[in-house]
């Protein structure tokens, strides 16, 4: 083959590839700068400074630290605890423990602060009204919805970040040093304080800055919990800025302006992060097989079980038990009684024209965006991992950009870029949601292919082509049968959290687009807690179907691989 065309070939690859980026993910955030920056067409720093100046934001602001702070200290305190109890002692059925403590991290957080708002809110809490019935008390001893009580439910979803990580690490440390203090007569509180929490710190803040990152971009409890009572984070005073004022344009300026937080925010965290990893890589995991130690729990193994298992039915059972109780109930504040429940509400749900559209488009946009997103990803990541072009690092950066920037700075620059300022207006139509969910699971995409097609060896494809095949010929025959178990990750990675989503999606439905984050979430403002209690049940009925057919799935693909390796 010619040298010449094959240069030429992947360069017209790699630009194609570069203009998918560019137009899903770089415009719309070079938008959210210019629009920040510039008014009328002239740099005007001192409208910027105005905004940032207000004390709404300066609350907003406040507010939005003091909540990123507290659930990164909440979080990374029990995700470390629960890692080192899973991964470096003798607890009992460790492996289906491992299990419950990820279930947090695949439900969507905003159903659960559903269900602790119905629980715990002031008002009408049923446990609140139980312990004041109780206790006879006047006033509800409990209120969730607080800054305290925002911090209290992200944490129960966000910890798996930590968990994960600290989990991780524990399992692959040498034991040598721990072996060699506890030879020495120390005890399980010294070993842990002064050797094992040491050598896992990089992990352990690793965690917690992805825990920070999170909860400075989150909106769903943040507005379930928080607006009712005046309290506003960033991303949930941006929502009631653009939408007290009908979506105006000077409205989505100043949100753009308070978006330039978040990214500065995430930016600062993501180089934070970057630093302590390549500043702490202990050595902590050794070149010979080893096993980590495992700690003797003793006296303390059964009151450590009763803990995890307490935890998880407080943070999973509980919640997810009020949400189907309540979507059964005649009328909210009736007593959790059979005579007072009822299946109609979940029957209606496919019967009233909201909610069935609801789930209609949350299902169509999920799928449409997932395969895209695929396909999509594949390619690029075939460009990055497998050409020799110049340019490949635009590819890369642009790819991973969304996934580090906060849902809602995704959605205000793909309303600035696809409301008609280049002559296509998807404002109010399901495909700015379509192109929102791209560009911000595109990174996932990439994530996959790339980690699959790093597998395949170039002597493959080399032999094809020497055979006399095409390029296509090869890819099709060869490389992509490969790597189809990598795509088929892809999509349901990109298909589940896209099925759930609600921060991207709050700020671009229309009239006729709400996704089932939105509807449930649109419903409770309303005061129609029962119609959201049920939605919100099926909703994780859809998910969990999704996540078992998934997992069966994949399964399914692991064995003849495992059958190869043998």
């Amino acid at each position: 083959m010619n040298p010449g065309r094959k240069l030429n070939t992947a360069s017209l690859v790699l630009i194609f590839s570069i203009l998918v980026l560019v137009v899903v993910v770089a415009v719309p955030v070079i938008l959210i700068f210019i629009t920040a920056f510039f008014e009328n067409g002239k740099f005007n720093l001192s409208g910027v400074m105005k905004i940032l100046m207000d004390p709404d934001t300066y609350q907003a602001l406040l507010n939005s630290v003091v909540i990123a702070s507290g659930v990164t200290l909440v979080s990374t305190t029990i995700g470390t605890f629960f890692a080192w109890l899973v991964a470096r002692t003798d607890l009992p059925f460790k492996k289906v423990m491992k299990a419950l403590f990820l279930v947090p991290f695949m439900l969507p957080s905003f159903i659960g602060a559903l269900a602790w708002k119905v629980l715990l809110s002031p008002r009408a809490g049923y446990i609140n009204k139980l312990l004041m019935a109780m206790f006879g008390l006047e006033r509800a001893p409990i209120d969730i919805m607080s800054l305290g009580g925002i911090i209290v439910i992200e944490s129960m979803y966000l910890f798996p970040f930590v968990f994960l990580q600290v989990a991780g690490a524990l399992e692959r440390m040498d034991p040598t040093l721990e072996e060699s203090a506890r030879i020495s007569g120390a005890g399980l509180g010294t070993i842990t304080r002064k050797i094992t929490l040491p050598l896992v710190m990089p992990s352990i803040l690793a965690g917690a800055l992805l825990v920070a990152l999170y909860s400075l971009s989150h909106f769903g409890v943040p507005s379930i919990l928080g607006t009712e009572k005046g309290i506003y984070n960033i991303p949930t005073k941006i929502y009631e800025r653009i939408y007290a004022s009908g979506g105006s344009f000077g409205a989505i300026r100043v949100g753009t302006i308070l978006s330039m937080i978040l990214v500065i925010s995430a930016a600062l965290i993501l180089k934070l992060q970057d630093f302590l990893l390549k500043k702490g890589q202990y050595q902590i995991i050794a070149g010979k097989s080893m096993r980590p130690m495992v700690l003797k729990l003793r006296g303390l193994k059964i009151p450590l079980l009763v803990v995890s298992l307490i935890y998880i039915g407080v943070t999973v059972v509980l919640p997810t038990v009020t949400i189907f109780m309540v979507g059964g109930l005649k009328t909210y504040g009736l007593p959790f009684a059979l005579k007072s429940m009822t299946w109609d509400n979940y029957l209606k749900i496919f019967q009233w024209k909201m909610t069935r559209d609801a789930i209609w488009n949350s299902v169509y946009l999920s799928l449409g965006s997932a395969f895209v997103t695929m396909l999509a990803g594949t390619m690029i990541s075939y460009v990055i991992v497998k050409m020799k072009v110049r340019g490949k690092f635009l590819l890369q950066f642009l790819g991973v950009l969304p996934f580090s920037l906060p849902g809602t700075v995704i959605a205000l620059g793909v309303i600035l870029t696809w409301s008609g300022k280049f002559g296509v207006n998807l404002y109010n139509t399901p495909w700015i949601i379509f192109v929102a969910y791209i560009a911000r699971y595109m990174a996932f995409s990439i994530k996959s292919n790339s980690a699959s097609l790093s597998q395949v060896s170039d002597s493959l494809e080399e032999a094809s082509r020497a055979c006399g095949a095409t390029h296509w010929q090869s890819l099709k025959d060869i490389v992509i049968p490969l790597i189809k178990p990598g795509m088929i990750s892809a999509f349901f990675l990109i298909f589940l959290p896209a099925l759930r989503e609600l921060t991207t999606s709050v700020l671009l439905y229309g009239p006729t687009t709400r996704t089932i984050g939105v509807a449930i979430y649109a419903l409770n403002e309303d005061g129609e807690t029962v119609r959201a209690a049920a939605l919100a049940s099926i909703a994780l009925v859809i998910i969990f179907m999704g996540e078992t057919i998934i997992r069966k799935f994949l399964a399914q693909l692991d064995k003849p691989r495992a059958k190869v390796e043998e």
